[in-house]
């Protein structure tokens, strides 16, 4: 059958070997892994027999403005194949990444003596993962590390375009290319370094990298190694100085002390009336009575007073205060 879309195929694949078909610009496209791509079709006729779809040499689609029908070649490409808005324009959904490759479609009108055909060139991207470096080799001298920073994809995915972006100075800084030089100086500022991965499609960032701690190998320089220790000695040696001061001024104010103690026991040794708390115990001495001759008793001429004495003495030092005189009797003579 001349309208069939077999026959159609097959003369629109006829006209592209034969290049007497009309053709505008190549048009560039570009999709992601599971995503949708559009390509646009705007006839210049007004009157449209068929219209039909080729992926390489291999037919997509055919569609029948007349009737309204649409033959999708393919079962596997049913549910991705989509007309919007009623219109010609072709929309394939859920790409993978073998759909990159040239698209054509031809227009063919009782209008036109040729067939138009328009060509598209679709390219499919992965999203890109976070992009892995490397480093090279290192060279450290005189304090100062030089090595290289290498930056790129695992799976090696296409038209990857990479930049650096070096932190931490005055102005930062970028470099194009996937490959960085380095050059830092042990006791400067600390740099990050930052590779940036591109593609038509998403970007991703690596993992920040110190220039500290890549360069540390560069602290193992003798000249670089003899200011940091320096750096950590003079503050231990001023602690260490201000510890010994202090302990001098301790066991000097403690030997005073001891001094004076020394001091104050030889002079209550010396003069214990001084020293009250010195422990002796007061002795007293006793007076033995006098012994006097008592005269003999005579009754007749004899009077006699009774004398009373205290039960206890208050004082015992009034015995030496006390007159020589007996302390029973006291006798008169009467005449």
């Amino acid at each position: 059958m001349a309208g069939s879309p077999t026959c159609l195929t097959l003369i629109y694949i006829l006209w592209q070997l034969t290049g007497s078909a009309v053709s505008g610009p190549v048009k560039e496209l570009v999709g992601s892994v599971g995503g949708a791509v559009t390509f646009p079709l705007k006839p210049k006729v007004k009157q449209v027999d068929s219209i039909v779809w080729t992926f390489n040499t291999t037919s997509l689609v055919t569609i029948q403005p007349e009737g309204g029908t649409i033959i999708v070649t393919q079962n596997r490409n049913k549910e991705r194949v989509d007309f919007p808005d009623g219109g010609y324009s072709l929309k394939l959904s859920k790409l993978k990444k073998n759909d990159s490759g040239i698209y054509n479609v031809g227009i063919y009108s009782s209008s036109l003596q040729h067939p138009s055909t328009q060509k598209y060139v679709l390219r499919v991207y992965e999203h890109l993962s976070k992009p892995k470096v490397t480093m090279g080799l290192q060279s450290n001298k005189n304090g100062t590390c030089v090595t290289n920073l290498t930056c790129c994809m695992e799976h090696g995915e296409e038209d990857v375009i990479y930049t650096w972006k070096a932190l931490g100075q005055a102005a930062n800084e970028s470099h194009n290319g996937s490959i960085l030089p380095i050059s830092w100086r042990w006791g400067e500022s600390d740099m990050t370094f930052i590779c940036v991965a591109r593609n038509p499609v998403s970007s991703n960032f690596s993992s920040p990298i110190l220039a500290r701690k890549l360069c540390e190998g560069a602290a193992d320089d003798p000249d670089s190694s003899m200011i940091l220790l320096c750096l950590l000695l003079v503050p231990l040696l001023l602690s260490l100085f201000v510890l010994g001061l202090f302990l001098w001024f301790l066991k000097r104010e403690k030997q005073e002390e001891s001094i004076e103690e020394k001091k104050r026991a030889d002079i209550c040794r010396e003069t214990p009336n001084i020293c009250p708390h010195s422990g002796e115990n007061t002795e007293y001495d006793t007076i033995p009575h006098t012994n006097r001759t008592i005269l003999k008793e005579d009754p007749a001429n004899t009077v006699y007073s009774t004398v009373e004495i205290p039960k206890k003495m208050e004082n015992p030092h009034s015995l030496l205060t006390m007159p020589d005189t007996p302390r029973l009797f006291a006798y008169e003579n009467v005449i």
